[in-house]
């Protein structure tokens, strides 16, 4: 019977008897394998689990650092095993020598896998054993086209900028669309289109939100944003970045001889059958323009508010005040925090063909099926305020507002709310609570705003941890004691915390961390809140209130992320302040 990984562990002296038992006990309560439960306490990483098992069967080890764990591109080892075949069996060729064919995979007793991929290659196979997270990151960068962008912006140049503008002028098929497509690989095009496209495929596929391209006295800068950090990325030659530009002006439909004035426009691409928006700006700046490009790729949206980062508590609070007949609901938050999707998922869920439902937003960012959408152009008069008043004139029952910027919109939104409308906003201010200054500063009367007023939030995106490379930690005790205290958890429920850091590996390009969460504070208003508001409109008195009430604020709602395994404790702490 071959041994556990529990009993190599402990002959090799990687494993206490104390805690094999602890291990042992939590992976059949949980359910979850040995390897797993090791993982978790974090008794053993990763890799040392794997050298382990390396030993005991007699089976080297590959990594990338050791060098091994590095196919050969030039053997074509993509036909004999396919990316499909690789990811379901979790196993990658390596090279071939002479009749052998190496390949690295997790398990080494799978016998049945090696036989499979003896019959499929025909050679002798010689298995290497290695980690899961560095054996994902190999299938990523092996079988994808991450090179991609590398390679186009190293290749020759032979045109000129004046030529690449007037090849990407002439780009027909844009011109007759007004769509940009992706999917389709033009070996005809300019070597300036061809590049624009791999900019553009590249911080797709790294789930990049923002593009930046800046020229500078010495040299260029390509950077993404990716979960609201910006990484640098192998950047154009500087003799291409003009020409670049102009590509990207022309299909935005922007004067590519301006290059004084700021210029925004848009266009939309095509890539992997969804549709993708690009927002363009360009900045005239010293040593030449700046470019950013926003990608609003709707097919990232997460529109399920069950999928967003609240609390059980926190979205009944909210989803009760969505449902009120009448009232003012303000979620608050920086830029970028994701207010927007918070408030379009929270209309998807309230949505009933009973109701008429309006927005008025700058733009409009996400298409609601049964919702009247309106987008605000201030040049000819259409603002928050003036559409406001129209749409109290469209029957409505549901109004979203995209953002409360002045004082004559506030006073729109509370006169909707007091004539019985529910009026759902955003505003920009530190936490939920500071909302209330700000909207009476704005010139809600006292009396009207505690009337009215059904609910206030605040929220902030932080970043979720990379599944592949996370590795367990144990935080000191003096953290542990504030996370129990500021989160309201109950210390006898530690055994099903489950605490991480951040590594990086290839899958999340390094960074530790793929993909962002919401936190929230939710605060419903109590009488207690409406009297304050009332009578002081004191913010140190309403946070005691809301306290009191027992609901979270910021940090507390992260703790719970962090307990879960979802984030870190360094993320939480530097999102959040100990008030919020």
């Amino acid at each position: 019977m071959a041994k556990q990984l529990n009993e190599i562990l402990l002959e090799q002296g990687k494993l206490t008897p104390e805690q094999d038992k602890q291990v042992q006990l939590y992976a059949k309560q949980n359910n979850i394998s040995i390897a797993d439960a090791i993982l978790r306490f974090g008794f053993a990483t990763e890799e040392q689990v794997t050298i382990a098992l390396s030993k005991h069967f007699a089976i080297p080890y590959a990594s990338k650092e050791n060098g091994i764990l590095v196919p050969e591109r030039e053997q074509n080892l993509q036909d004999i095993i396919n990316e499909k075949f690789a990811r379901e069996n979790m196993v990658v060729p390596l090279f071939i020598e002479d009749d052998s064919l190496a390949i690295a995979l997790l398990d080494p007793t799978n016998l049945f896998l090696i036989e499979n991929i003896k019959m499929m290659s025909g050679k002798q196979i010689q298995p290497f054993i290695t980690t899961k997270s560095q054996l994902l990151g190999v299938i990523d960068s092996f079988y994808s086209n991450k090179n991609l962008l590398e390679e186009v912006l190293n290749e020759t140049i032979r045109t000129t900028p004046v030529d690449a503008a007037a090849q990407a002028a002439s780009d027909e098929e844009v011109e007759v669309t007004g769509v940009l497509d992706l999917d389709r690989m033009d070996q005809n095009s300019s070597q300036y289109v061809k590049q624009v496209n791999a900019i553009l495929r590249q911080a797709i596929s790294e789930r990049a939100s923002d593009i930046h391209l800046e020229l500078f006295d010495e040299r260029v800068s390509l950077r993404f944003r990716i979960d609201g950090s910006l990484y640098e990325r192998t950047a154009p030659a500087k003799d291409a970045v003009n020409a670049i530009i102009s590509r990207i002006k022309i299909l935005s439909k922007l004067d590519i001889a301006e290059k004084r004035l700021p210029q925004d426009g848009s266009f939309t691409i095509r890539y992997q059958n969804r549709s993708i928006e690009v927002r363009v700006s360009v900045c005239p700046a010293v040593y030449g323009e700046k470019l950013v490009l926003r990608i609003l790729d709707k097919g990232t949206g997460e529109m399920n508010i069950d999928k967003l980062g609240f609390e059980p508590e926190q979205k009944k609070a909210f989803l009760e005040a969505a449902n009120l007949p009448h009232g003012l609901i303000f979620l608050t938050g920086p830029t970028g925090s994701g207010k927007s999707t918070t408030l379009n998922a929270v209309l998807t869920t309230i949505r009933t063909t009973e109701l008429n439902y309006m927005t008025l937003e700058d733009p409009v960012e996400y298409k609601l099926a049964g919702i009247s959408q309106v987008q605000v152009k201030p040049a000819i008069g259409l603002t928050f305020a003036a559409g406001l008043r129209s749409f109290l004139r469209q029957d409505p029952d549901v109004i979203l507002v995209g953002e409360v910027r002045d004082n004559e919109t506030a006073e729109a939104c509370l006169k909707a709310a007091l004539t019985g409308h529910l009026v759902l906003s955003t505003l920009h201010t530190n936490d939920a609570l500071g909302a209330i200054p700000r909207l009476i500063d704005m010139g809600m009367e006292p009396f009207l705003l505690s009337s009215s007023l059904a609910l206030v939030a605040a929220q902030r995106l932080v970043r979720v941890l990379c599944p592949y490379c996370k590795v367990p930690h144990i935080p000191d005790p003096a953290m542990l004691a504030r996370i129990i205290k500021e989160g309201h958890l109950n210390p006898k429920e530690q055994n099903t915390w489950t605490f991480f850091k951040s590594v990086g590996c290839p899958k999340c390009f390094g960074t530790g961390y793929t993909g962002r969460r919401a936190i929230f504070e939710v605060y419903r208003m109590t009488e207690e809140m409406r009297n304050i508001i009332y009578k002081t409109q004191d913010l140190i008195e309403l946070r005691k209130a809301a306290n009191r009430s027992g609901a979270l604020n910021l940090r507390g709602n992260g703790w719970h992320k962090v307990v879960r395994g979802i984030t870190t404790i360094d993320e939480i702490l530097s999102v959040t302040t100990a008030d919020e």
